[in-house]
């Protein structure tokens, strides 16, 4: 049985780990945090492509159901005029909608499929070293010990040490001009917002909302900032996050200074980086996934769905062509055009949700946005994102999985 060594236990990770498993290897996932947090991280966009991938491990009802469907995002201008409605999902089948769900429910869920599949997740194991020999791969890891196996698998996220060892000349994450902050309130009164999000072109800061059937509100920000050092940023203590968003949406419409105010906990704070045109996704017997090798930013609400499609293209390749290097290959093949096709699309989100000084540059997008979304809710154009559909039992070998990009 050949065995798969897979760094990180987020979203790609396990997901990778289980179809492997069903391929018939055996597989150990190493996760450099030094214990599962099933709070951790704020909430994200599971598409409807993704969900079709969860389907085929048995979650998709699990993570329905401890969501938020969301089949439409209705856009709002910092005059409280209505933008227009865009689908969050296939163009007319609200039924196929993707749903927002807290990170750490999709973790969890993830983990504990591995774990009841007898797959072993060892913690605090922070990758330091990667060594290849014509036999083996050998991760070496900062508390001292080893794993080897036939292939490695990086699932380790945007900052992948795995990607420096497959391409030490491999290109670094580009900042995308905006800070990342979000977080949950309770605001009383406030009416829960069945199957949608609501995002609005704030003056000063880009503000999106969800409320849940409970009263809990789901909200983030983006803040046009300077290019900002990451850990300078994660070190801005929640109290201080806050008082920056109050005053910058201070002047603008209900509900959101009311959302701010009754925000409680933790904000997270991140810069948002995207990742694109990595040129070796492989080396040897190194492979690597998800965010390691593309980065979305969240505008696009794909990265947890393209991650999943990862994890199925790559064991499929793997189970299908028995050269380990044309397998790695044909996964390139198949998943970097449409992973391109979404970072690109989402920076082209972001252009619009970076926020001008100028009073005439906003009076111009206020004015331009309702004529591109009059008819937004009954576009099929972005329905290329949505039906990508990538099926578990169909060979690899002669096959691309739906349309490459679009």
């Amino acid at each position: 049985m050949p065995r798969a060594i897979i760094i990180g236990s987020g979203v790609a990770g396990p997901a990778t780990a289980l179809f492997l498993q069903r391929a018939g290897w055996e597989v150990e996932i190493f996760e450099a945090a030094q214990e599962p947090d099933g709070y951790a991280g704020l909430f994200l966009n599971l598409a409807t492509n993704g969900l079709a991938v969860l389907d085929q491990l048995g979650l998709r009802e699990e993570l329905v159901a401890a969501g938020h469907p969301a089949p439409e995002m209705t856009m709002w201008s910092s005059s409280g005029r209505a933008l227009g409605t865009v689908p969050n999902g296939p163009a007319r089948e609200p039924e196929r909608g993707s749903v927002v769900v807290r990170r750490g429910i999709l973790h969890q869920a993830l983990r504990r499929a591995a774990q009841e599949a007898g797959i072993p997740i060892t913690f605090g194991a922070r990758l330091e070293q990667i060594e290849e020999t014509h036999a083996a791969v050998r991760a070496f890891f900062a508390d001292g010990r080893t794993a080897a196996g036939d292939v490695l698998v990086g699932a380790d996220g945007v900052g992948s040490p795995t990607r420096r060892h497959i391409d030490p000349h491999a290109p670094d994450p580009a900042y995308s001009g905006l800070v990342g902050l979000g977080g949950f309130a309770h605001v009383p009164g406030l009416a829960p917002t069945p199957g949608a999000q609501h995002m609005l072109f704030g003056r000063r800061s880009f503000f999106g909302w969800l409320v849940r059937d409970d009263g809990e509100v789901y909200w983030f920000a983006n803040i046009t900032h300077p290019a900002a050092d990451r850990a300078a940023v994660r070190n801005v203590s929640a109290e201080e996050w806050l008082a920056e968003l109050r005053e910058l949406h201070a002047g603008d419409p209900h509900p959101v200074p009311l959302i701010l105010e009754h925000a409680t906990g933790d904000v997270g704070g991140y810069p948002i980086d995207d990742l694109a045109h990595v040129p070796k996704w492989s080396s040897g017997r190194v492979v690597g996934v998800g965010d390691a090798v593309h980065a979305t930013s969240p505008s696009a609400g794909q990265g947890a769905s393209l991650a999943l499609e990862d994890a199925i293209t790559l064991a499929r390749c793997l189970r299908d062509i028995p050269d380990r290097s044309a397998a790695f290959a044909e996964y390139q093949r198949l998943r970097q055009p449409r992973a391109e096709a979404v970072v690109g699309y989402a920076q082209a989100i972001n252009r619009h949700k970076r926020v001008t000084k100028s009073r005439l540059g906003i009076a111009i997008r206020d004015a331009m946005l309702p004529m591109f979304l009059r008819k937004a809710r009954d576009d099929t154009r972005n329905d290329w994102l949505y039906n990508h559909q990538v099926e578990w039992d169909v060979p690899a070998v002669g096959h691309r999985s739906g349309n490459s990009a679009r």
